[in-house]
């Protein structure tokens, strides 16, 4: 019983601490699995802005270039379109007029053009790095929650079967004691009923020997009694026998 005890509660921790030690791997690979993720995604969302960033300022860089390269051309147009107007001298006012009007139409359609190229720029790729930031946050929260999930449901089954294993080996161990205590028991009874039919049993065998004693000294003293009656038969008859014959003599 003992050695069963023993045994059940030497496996009862050695199964606790190989638990635990599951355990702790386990959280030590998801936390190491998280952080590893959580860089991966962090890195990748930077690289992704910075390549981004570096996209739109070149668009810009050039956007930049070609708007000052057109400003050059027209500034240049109305230079040369003034001089020959003042050169030629011809509808010099109405032309000129002309020239800088168109000029500046050119220049604003140029620089509104920008703008909203620009803007529009812009905000596509705030929405682009904002959106794949998103997603790239649901899927790490997805990704965090499911580890998390099998971890805890790994916990509740180990946490389960342990608790089932002490239970059976807590019934085990009642049932041992229990039957050993039911032996101990049987035993004692069994070796008080043996006393008592041994009791018994030498009772009357005592009882058998006093009375055949009793029998035995009984007999003895009526086969005295009796032979001495024949002694005192034989010897009154021996008397008598000897009286008869001297009184026939005479």
């Amino acid at each position: 019983i003992l050695v069963v005890v023993v045994v059940a509660v030497v496996l009862i921790v050695v199964f606790v601490v190989v638990v635990v030690i599951v355990v702790v791997v386990a959280v030590v690979v998801v936390v190491v699995f998280v952080v590893v993720v959580v860089l991966v995604v962090v890195l990748v969302v930077v690289v992704e802005g910075v390549v981004l960033l570096v996209v739109v300022l070149i668009e810009e860089v050039v956007v930049v270039i070609v708007v000052v390269v057109i400003v050059v051309v027209v500034v240049v147009v109305v230079v040369v379109v003034a001089v020959v107007v003042i050169v030629v001298v011809v509808g010099g006012v109405v032309v000129v007029v002309v020239v800088v009007g168109v000029g500046v139409v050119v220049v604003v359609v140029a620089v509104v053009v920008v703008v909203v190229y620009v803007v529009v720029v812009t905000v596509v790729v705030v929405v682009l790095v904002v959106a794949v930031g998103v997603v790239l946050l649901v899927v790490v929260i997805i990704v965090v929650v499911v580890v998390v999930v099998v971890v805890v449901v790994a916990v509740v089954v180990i946490v389960v079967v342990i608790v089932i294993v002490a239970v059976v080996v807590v019934v085990v161990v009642v049932v041992v004691l229990v039957v050993a205590v039911v032996v101990v028991i049987v035993g004692v009874v069994v070796v008080v009923v043996y006393a008592v039919i041994a009791a018994a049993v030498v009772a009357a065998a005592a009882t058998v020997a006093v009375v055949v004693v009793v029998i035995v000294v009984v007999v003895v003293i009526v086969g005295v009694v009796v032979l001495v009656v024949l002694l005192v038969v034989i010897v009154v008859t021996v008397v008598v026998v000897v009286v008869v014959v001297i009184l026939t003599t005479l």
